[in-house]
């Protein structure tokens, strides 16, 4: 998803230099919103794989 989220981001900035500025505009939105995404994704992740604690404590 993060692969997604920098093929917006460059085809955003490509099409803002080129001076296409609906384009630029929706893929610059798209990436935020596959950025925030994959974002949440990674910390939920993050805390739902640890492993729990094998001493028992």
């Amino acid at each position: 998803m993060l692969r997604w989220t920098v093929v917006f981001l460059i085809i955003a900035i490509i099409a803002a230099v080129l001076g296409f500025g609906g384009v630029a505009a929706g893929a610059a939105s798209i990436a935020r919103i596959l950025f925030f995404i994959f974002l949440v994704l990674f910390v939920l992740s993050w805390i739902f794989g640890r492993s729990p604690n094998k001493s028992g404590i």
